[in-house]
C-alpha cells in the first residue's frame, strides 16, 4: 500500500489551455493526495478506477464529509451539512427522492420540447453579436446567456425575471467580481426563486405552468426551503458547465483549423463532435469528490473510511487504456463512455440538455460566422486553472462583418 509520506498536493498547472496537468498525468491510477487542511486522502486518475468509485455506494458526496483539495481550507473550518434541497450533496435514499422528482424534467423528451427555445436563444445571441459589429467577448455575448436563459425556461422563471437572473449568473461566474457583488447576485437569484414559489403556492404562477418548479410545487412533496434551495442550485450552477464548455470548446476549435473545417463541412456529425469535445476537455477538473463510508479495497489499495478521493476526470478521459490516441482531438471518433458527466447514481442530471445546447449552439456559431477567429493571441486568453469548473474568463473573438451570414434556423446533422 502507498506510503503516506509519498503524498503530494494536487497539481493544477496545465501545459496548455486544453491539456490536464502533466504531473497529475504521471501519477498512478490511484495515489495518495495531501489536502490543504492536513487530510491524507487520494486522487484517482485511471479510467477504470475512477468509474468504479463513481459507481460504488460505499462512497459519499455529503458535503460535511468531503475535504477540499485546492484552496485554504483548514481542519477547524470543515463544511456543514448541505441544506435541504441541495441535492448534489446528498446520498440515497434522500438523493433518490430528489432525483426522482427532477429526472423527467431533464430527460430526452423534455429536452426535445426545449429544442425550439434553445435554437431561439442561440439565434438571439448570434443576432446581437452581428448587430454589435465585428468583435465580441464570446463568454458574455454567447456562452453565458444561452444556457442561463434555457435553464430559466426549464424551471418556469417568468420572462420578465429572466434578464435579472441572467445578469446575476454572469456576475457569479465572473471571477473578477467583488465579493459583495457576488453575494448580491446570489441573493438576487434566491429572491427570484422565493417570489416564484410564493406565487405558485398562491395559485398565481407564471403562464409557463409546465416549468419544473410549478410541477414541484404541485406535488406537495417538498417544503418551501427545499424548493428554494433546489431552484437556487439549478439556476446558479446548472448552466455553468455548459457555459464553460461552449466557450472553451470554441477556443479549442479556433486553434484547430482541421477539426473546425471538418465540423463546418459536415464531415463529422455534431453528436460525435460534442462527445469528443466533452471527453477531450472534461471541465470538471477537481471538484468531483467522494469520501469512503467504509474501508474499500480498489486497485490494490485500501481507501479507509473517512478518506476523500478526488476523481480527476480530465486525466481519466485521457487514459490510453480506454481511449486510443487519447491526446488527439478527433471529432469523428466514438467517444461514448467518457466520464465528463460522471457515472453512477450521481451522473449529471442535465447531460441531455447540455448535449443539445452544445450541439445547437456550436454548429450555429460557426455556420453564422464562418471566419470566426481569436482577437488576441491564444496565450493571452485567461483560463481558470484553480476553479472547480475549468474554462476561460474571456474569449475575445472577431469576424468580418460582411461575411456574417443570416441564420436559416437549421443546425448540423
Amino acid at each position: 500500500m502507498t506510503d503516506g509520506r509519498a503524498a503530494r498536493p494536487l497539481e493544477t498547472d496545465r501545459p496548455t489551455p486544453f491539456d490536464p496537468p502533466v504531473e497529475l498525468r504521471r501519477r498512478p491510477s490511484l495515489s495518495r493526495l495531501a489536502y490543504p487542511d492536513g487530510h491524507l486522502g487520494w486522487v484517482a486518475t485511471g479510467y477504470a478506477v475512477t468509474r468504479a468509485i463513481l459507481a460504488d455506494p460505499r462512497f459519499s458526496t455529503r458535503r460535511e464529509l468531503l475535504h477540499q483539495p485546492v484552496g485554504r481550507e483548514r481542519a477547524h473550518e470543515r463544511p456543514t451539512p448541505a441544506e435541504p434541497g441541495i441535492f448534489p450533496h446528498t446520498d440515497p435514499p434522500e438523493h433518490t427522492r430528489y432525483r426522482r422528482l427532477l429526472s423527467a424534467h431533464f430527460g430526452p423528451r423534455r429536452v426535445a420540447e426545449l429544442t425550439p427555445a434553445i435554437r431561439a436563444y442561440t439565434e438571439q445571441a448570434l443576432d446581437a453579436m452581428a448587430d454589435g459589429g465585428s468583435s465580441a467577448d464570446l463568454v458574455t455575448a454567447f456562452a453565458v446567456p444561452i444556457p442561463a436563459l434555457v435553464i430559466c425556461e426549464l424551471l418556469g422563471v417568468p420572462p420578465e425575471d429572466r434578464h435579472a437572473v441572467q445578469a446575476a449568473t454572469a456576475v457569479m461566474n465572473d471571477l473578477d467580481s467583488a465579493p459583495e457583488r457576488a453575494v448580491e447576485a446570489v441573493m438576487s437569484i434566491t429572491g427570484t426563486v422565493r417570489r416564484l414559489i410564493a406565487r405558485l403556492r398562491a395559485g398565481a404562477g407564471p403562464a409557463s405552468g409546465d416549468g419544473l418548479l410549478a410541477h414541484a410545487v404541485a406535488t406537495g412533496d417538498l417544503t418551501d426551503e427545499e424548493l428554494t434551495n433546489l431552484g437556487m442550485v439549478l439556476l446558479a450552477t446548472g448552466h455553468l458547465p455548459t457555459s464553460s464548455m461552449l466557450s472553451l470548446g470554441t477556443f479549442l476549435l479556433l486553434t484547430d483549423a482541421t477539426e473546425r473545417a471538418r465540423l463546418r463541412a459536415d464531415a463529422v456529425t455534431a453528436e460525435r463532435a460534442v462527445e469528443e469535445l466533452l471527453r477531450y476537455l472534461s471541465i470538471l477538473q477537481f471538484d468531483v469528490r467522494r469520501t469512503a463510508l467504509a474501508d474499500v479495497e480498489i486497485d490494490g489499495q485500501v481507501i479507509a473510511a473517512g478518506e476523500t478521493v478526488v476523481l480527476a476526470l480530465p486525466v481519466a478521459n485521457r487514459d490510453p487504456a480506454r481511449f486510443a490516441d487519447p491526446d488527439a482531438l478527433d471529432l469523428g471518433r466514438s467517444a461514448t463512455g467518457h466520464l465528463a458527466f460522471g457515472h453512477g447514481v450521481h451522473q449529471c442530471l442535465g447531460q441531455h440538455l447540455a448535449r443539445a445546447e452544445l450541439r445547437i449552439a456550436l454548429t450555429a456559431l460557426f455556420g453564422r460566422f464562418p471566419d470566426l477567429r481569436l482577437a488576441v493571441p491564444a496565450a493571452e486568453v485567461p483560463t481558470r486553472e484553480r476553479s472547480a469548473v475549468y474554462g476561460v474568463d474571456r474569449l475575445p473573438v472577431a469576424w468580418n462583418s460582411s461575411s456574417a451570414g443570416q441564420s436559416d434556423g437549421t443546425e448540423n446533422r
